[in-house]
């Protein structure tokens, strides 16, 4: 039925934000014209939590470990705003954009849903 998931990330600096993504988190991508470029994610999954609040939406880069990939990602220039933290259900930390953005980085301690087969 769904061929994928398109993310939008708004951004007061595009280019710097689109360069992050490309240079930095290595995503491929292809150019939709004009320098507008799309980028390849990896697989993706989706989770409905409850909240007592507003609506609301996030998107988070899942990985199988989050220091390695953190140390990776900061040896190519990328900031991490605070330190990995625990969590119940994983270790969580985040990079920051050029725009100043953060983009959350996120191991999982559960099962995960992205990799079933069709």
């Amino acid at each position: 039925m769904f061929s994928g998931a398109h993310v939008i990330l708004y951004s007061q600096d595009a280019e710097a934000d689109r360069a992050f993504l490309k240079d930095v988190l290595g995503f491929d991508h292809v150019d939709a014209g004009r320098g507008w470029l799309i980028f390849k994610l990896p697989p993706a999954e989706i989770a409905v939590h409850p909240t007592d609040g507003e609506p609301t939406s996030e998107i988070y880069l899942m990985c199988d470990d989050i220091a390695a990939t953190l140390a990776a990602l900061e040896d190519r220039g990328a900031v991490a705003p605070r330190p990995v933290t625990d969590e119940r259900w994983g270790r969580v930390c985040a990079v920051r954009l050029p725009s100043g953005t953060e983009l959350p980085l996120y191991q999982p301690h559960h099962p995960v849903a992205h990799s079933l087969s069709p």
